[in-house]
């Protein structure tokens, strides 16, 4: 349930997500769940919490770099199965990222499911800050990755 989410930026061109999934495949890091989008909003948040909580990879220098030209990059959001691999191979190819804990469910595909996850963790007063996922039409399940504020009780509540 608990997996270990990257969040990396990669410059907003073609091949450079290429790039980074041949870096994968040639280690055999596999990309279990993917979610792409502009970075600039994310690093406006990312100044804001930037001491209190989250766990910085990268270092200033880059961090700053990052703020000036986040429109130019996009914020990739990857599960994978080999996670320490996966920092590895980004820590020595110059990636900035960081690693969170999300919550990884194998839901059923089917209409409500979401609605319900949803209202029984916003009844208990868990924020879910974003999620993402998907189901293939005719499988019965989906995988869906969540990010709450508050992953103790979240995970209390979805055992």
């Amino acid at each position: 349930m608990v997996r270990t989410e990257i969040s990396l930026f990669l410059k907003n061109q073609p091949g450079e997500l290429a790039r980074l999934a041949k870096l994968f495949t040639e280690s055999g890091v596999n990309i279990d769940a993917m979610t792409i989008q502009d970075a600039s909003e994310y690093v406006k948040e990312l100044f804001k919490a930037r001491g209190r909580s989250i766990r910085r990879i990268a270092s200033p220098a880059n961090y700053n770099s990052m703020q000036k030209d986040s429109v130019e990059y996009a914020l990739i959001r990857v599960l994978v199965n080999k996670t320490d691999l996966a920092v590895d191979l980004l820590s020595r190819n110059d990636y900035v990222f960081d690693v969170i804990p999300v919550i990884a469910l194998a839901l059923p595909n089917e209409p409500g499911t979401l609605a319900k996850l949803a209202d029984t963790l916003g009844r208990e007063g868990v924020n879910i800050r974003y999620v993402y996922g998907s189901g293939l039409p005719d499988s019965s399940q989906a995988l869906y990755v969540f990010a709450p504020d508050d992953m103790e009780t979240a995970v209390e509540i979805l055992k």
